[in-house]
């Protein structure tokens, strides 16, 4: 992990801010979560977390699960799977003057998932380690190359495999 400064700190803030934006956008009950995904200082994708279909719940389906329950513990689709999804739906709906086949790798060799957080005041709050493996597997396996999260210390810029392994050693005190 690095943290970054300067001119990159800046940047990274713009998109860090773009992805609290989106954030406000999200229906979920427990937080409200942005991601934008960056190549060559462009969006190519960008996602809130909300309900699959993006269809308001009465309640979060989580709050009835029991305690034993083996699977992710969340109703909604995360703010980063949005924005893969939207990345690779931008690239379908672009006219492809290449051959038809593309591969994940040409799409996100060379960016950077950028996330935040909303608090209950719909402003921006710090992230906490890495913990999502659902996430970290999917960024990871598409070929992001960094995930970037607002903290405490400043902008941290984890490479996609050190996100997903981080992720994996998790545990909540």
């Amino acid at each position: 992990m690095r943290i970054l400064a300067e001119s990159a700190e800046k940047v990274a803030m713009k998109y860090i801010m773009k992805a609290a934006e989106i954030a406000k956008h999200s229906t979920c009950f427990r937080s409200k979560c942005g991601s934008v995904i960056v190549k060559d200082d462009e969006i190519i994708g960008q996602g809130y977390n909300s309900p699959p279909g993006d269809k308001p719940l009465e309640k979060c389906l989580k709050d009835d699960l029991p305690k034993d329950f083996k699977s992710d513990k969340t109703c909604c689709i995360h703010a980063e799977e949005r924005a893969v999804l939207d990345a690779l739906l931008n690239r379908i709906r672009k006219p492809i003057m290449e051959p038809n086949f593309i591969s994940l790798e040409q799409i996100f060799r060379g960016s950077r998932l950028y996330f935040a957080r909303l608090d209950e005041n719909g402003e921006i709050k710090y992230s906490g380690d890495p913990y999502c493996t659902i996430c970290s597997k999917m960024v990871l396996d598409v070929g992001i190359d960094e995930f970037a999260l607002y903290r405490r210390e400043g902008i941290c810029v984890y490479k996609t495999d050190e996100y997903n392994t981080l992720s994996f050693q998790y545990r909540e005190d």
